[in-house]
């Protein structure tokens, strides 16, 4: 059987043309690349180092100690604007 109704075509936005792709922003570029950097200076320094803490110490990969420096850098930053924009917020 066949259908009753003809097939529409797709609505607007669906096609393929160059206006509808998304360009990527310069932000973006720039935080790729600069995660790009830090994925090789980790890779690069794969050596075994020794971390002091207070009561001890521990011998860790220098890729681990930078991973955990990055990720505690991005947590530090984006708690500091989510910090900004709530205050913002709470003066508006």
């Amino acid at each position: 059987m066949s259908p009753s109704h003809p097939i529409e075509p797709a609505g607007p936005g669906t096609e393929s043309s160059p206006q509808s792709k998304r360009k990527i922003s310069q932000r973006s570029l720039a935080a790729a690349a600069l995660g790009a950097v830090l994925v090789l200076f980790a890779v690069f320094n794969r050596q075994t180092v020794s971390i002091h803490w207070i009561v001890s110490s521990t011998k860790t990969p220098l890729i681990v100690v930078i991973a955990g420096c990055a990720l505690l850098g991005f947590a530090v930053g984006w708690l500091a604007h989510w910090r900004s924009t709530t205050r913002r917020k709470g003066k508006a």
